[in-house]
């Protein structure tokens, strides 16, 4: 298991400049990144042991952040395909 934190950038360099569009415009986008970014770092810091957790609230995490991550995705696919409207 890596400890290194899952960050948007990362996880979607192709949509970094939507990301940040969509941060500026959209109140619930802005919402749910900063939501994203707190439970990715409690998940380092647990990982790391600077805030060790039990397995479970660790699982509990995980399964939020993948939740938000594809909130995220289906965002920016959305933005995406809205674009490309005539």
């Amino acid at each position: 298991m890596s400890n290194t934190p899952h960050q948007l950038a990362e996880e979607f360099p192709e949509h970094v400049g939507k990301i940040r569009h969509l941060r500026e415009v959209d109140g619930h986008f802005h919402r749910i990144t900063d939501e994203y970014d707190a439970v990715n770092r409690a998940i380092h810091r647990a990982e790391t042991d600077i805030e060790p957790t039990d397995d479970f609230r660790m699982a509990d995490m995980r399964k939020e952040r993948m939740r938000l991550k594809d909130e995220i995705f289906g965002m920016l696919t959305r933005f995406e395909a809205a674009d490309e409207l005539p």
